[in-house]
This record gives C-alpha cells, structure tokens and sequence, in this order.
C-alpha cells in the first residue's frame, strides 16, 4: 500500500499543564521519512500521535493524505498505525513472540477487513492473515530463528532493538499508509541507533510514509523540531524568572507561588522525563488503545 502526504500549517495542541506543542508547519509528500526531534518531555510524542489521529489538535490545520485534523480523526486513524509508544502500544513481557504474532493476526482476521471480506472461506482469510504476519517480519527485520528461543521467546528475554522490530512488525501488519514509531533511540548505541534508521528508510522504501520520534534526527529526514516555541509567544515562567532575577537584585526577591504560572509555549521538562510522557500518552491512549484491541 502506498504513503500519504502530511501537511500541517500552524499545528498546535494546548492542555491541562499548558502547550505540548504549537506553530507546527510541515509539507511532506507521500513516502516521507519524517522525523519528529526534541528531547523528552517537549510535546514529540503528542506531536505524533496528532498526526496519526489519536490527539485531537486545538489550534491549526493538518491534512493526512484526504483527510483533513483535526476533524476527521477516524479517517485518519484508519490509514495509521502506531509502534513503541508506551501507554498505547505496549507489548506484554510474559507473552511471547509467537502469542503476539498469533493475538495480531487474529485481530487482522477479525477487524483488519471490510464486511465483505468477512464473508470469505475461513481458510482463506487465515492464510492472507499468516502472509501478511510473514510479509511485516521480513519488512520489520525480525528473523524468528534468530531469537533464543525461537518465537517461545518471551518478551521480557528480547533486546531493546528486537522489541521494537517486533512492535513496528505488528504494526506493519495492517499494510498502514502512515507509520508512527515513538522513541526511536531511546537507550539505545550509536550501532543499534543506526540500525532503526535504516529499517525506517526500508519501510519508506515500501512506499510507507514513517513519523519517527527521536532526540536527533538524521540529515536526510523530513525533521521536525520541538524544540523551540513559536516567536511570538512568550512563556510566563521565563518572565517570570527574569522578574525574580531583577528583583534580587534590587534586594527584594519575593517567594515564588505554590502554583506554576500557565504555561502558553511548548512544555518544558518539570520533572523526570518518565513522567512526562507518561502524561502525553494518556491523554491520547483512550483512542489508541483500538490499534490492540485490548480497550
């Protein structure tokens, strides 16, 4: 199945903590490798899944292939699919390789078709199913042989990188148009980092259009940064500080409120990194949660 083109003009997503993200402006054609770079805690995930149709974004205008966000969430939640992101795509540490593979090909068999298709000899629809599985682990790179045990490895014996091969496996196996893949390098080597990009360029090469949240993006990426917030805002925290710094100064520093200011720029981290992107997924989990079938 071929890529769709992403576009967005002035993209911005406000909630209870203040700005994930704001003045997001990108035009990538079909088949992109997009990458979304910032350090943890600065919106990059929210970004993602507002572009794959899981957030709903509060300022600005996004098309994904047809269809046009942030009105038109279901369409586009159909043509995405979503890998590693904690809180939405979690793969289970006591089920297996296989037991994930089986669970997604069941669920393909189910729900991955039209009325029609359902229709179809159970035989039939088992063996697409099975092919499709085969066709996402070679795209995937994920050799079951490989693994100690085989697909009775269990998933808490995988590597890093083997665990996201297996969850952008499972994920390829809707055929997507559009791949959204969380934390690209996270704890992982140099090596191991430059492995993931060349399966994201392989995917693309498919014809597959790939978000990739990462810390730093490679130069022949689609980048976009958060980064940095828009000029024309100014976070009340920076001024803030720069008021305490002044009257310090002076000899008269006043002691800060109990509760932070409203924040109207993209969110800092404020705490351990973990956290905060815990915070992002939730907000966006209860429409995710139908990429596993497990709401």
């Amino acid at each position: 199945m071929s890529g769709i083109r992403v576009a967005a003009e002035g993209l911005g997503l406000e909630g209870p903590r203040g700005w994930a993200f704001r003045g997001v402006d990108i035009d990538a054609p079909a088949g992109s490798l997009i990458a979304i770079e910032g350090p943890s805690g600065s919106g990059r995930t929210s970004l993602l899944l507002a572009l794959t149709g899981r957030m709903k974004a509060t300022e600005g205008t996004a098309t994904v292939g047809e269809a046009r966000l942030p009105k038109q969430l279901g369409a586009v939640r159909r043509v995405s699919a979503l890998a590693h992101v904690t809180g939405v795509t979690d793969l289970d540490p006591a089920l297996t390789v296989g037991e994930h593979l089986r669970e997604r090909e069941l669920l393909q068999r189910r729900f991955g078709g039209s009325v029609r298709e359902l229709l179809r000899p159970r035989a039939e629809r088992a063996s697409e199913a099975r092919l499709r599985v085969d066709t996402a682990l070679a795209a995937a790179g994920l050799d079951r042989e490989t693994l100690p045990k085989g697909s009775r490895t269990a998933v808490r014996d995988l590597e890093r990188i083997e665990a996201l091969r297996l969850s952008v496996a499972l994920a390829l196996v809707g055929r997507p148009r559009l791949l959204g893949v969380d934390d690209t390098d996270l704890k992982l080597s140099e090596a191991e980092s430059a492995e993931v990009w060349d399966l994201l360029r392989s995917v693309t090469g498919s014809g597959t259009t790939v978000l990739a949240v990462c810390a730093e993006a490679p130069r022949d990426t689609v980048a976009l940064s958060t980064r940095t917030r828009r000029p024309d805002t100014e976070d009340p925290e920076d001024a803030e500080d720069t008021k305490d710094a002044k009257d310090a100064k002076d000899g008269d520093a006043p002691a800060r409120d109990a509760a932070p200011a409203e924040r109207t720029g993209p969110a800092e981290d404020t705490g351990p990194a973990e956290d905060t992107e815990q915070t992002e997924h939730k907000e966006g989990k209860a429409d995710a949660l139908a990429e596993t079938g497990r709401a």
